[in-house]
C-alpha cells in the first residue's frame, strides 16, 4: 500500500490550505482515513478522522475550522484547513486503515507534509 500526500506549505495566519492523501495498491476496502500532526517535542496527535461511512471526528482545537472529506472511489481523503493559526504549524501525516485483497488488514502512513502558519 502506498500513501501519497500533498498540499502543505506556508500560509499567513487566517489563511487556508487543503491537504490531500491518496492510497494505492492492492486495497480491497478502506475503513477509515485520517490526519495526524507532529510537533517537535510532542507525540503525534489526531487532527481529524473519517470512516468509510462518512462519520467524521475532530480534535477540539480544529472543530469548526477544519473539514475532512473522503472520496472513497478514489481512496482519497482531504483536509480543508481554514482560519489557520500559528499553533497549527506541524508536519501532517495521513493514516489509512483498510484491507488488502489477500486478506490482511493494514494501517499505513504517509511521509508527512509540512504546514507552516506564519506572518
Amino acid at each position: 500500500v502506498q500513501i501519497v500526500e500533498s498540499g502543505g506549505g506556508l500560509v499567513h495566519p487566517g489563511g487556508s490550505l487543503r491537504l490531500s492523501c491518496t492510497a494505492s495498491g492492492d486495497i480491497i476496502s478502506i475503513s477509515s482515513m485520517g490526519w495526524y500532526e507532529l510537533v517537535p517535542g510532542k507525540p503525534r496527535e489526531l487532527v481529524a478522522v473519517i470512516s468509510s461511512g462518512g462519520t467524521a471526528n475532530y480534535r477540539d482545537s480544529v472543530q469548526g475550522r477544519f473539514a475532512i472529506s473522503l472520496d472513497i472511489a478514489k481512496n482519497t481523503v482531504y483536509l480543508q484547513m481554514n482560519s489557520l493559526k500559528p499553533e497549527d504549524t506541524a508536519v501532517y501525516f495521513c493514516s489509512v486503515e483498510g484491507q488488502v485483497s489477500t486478506g490482511p488488514r493494514f494501517t499505513s502512513w504517509g511521509q508527512g507534509t509540512q504546514v507552516t502558519v506564519s506572518s
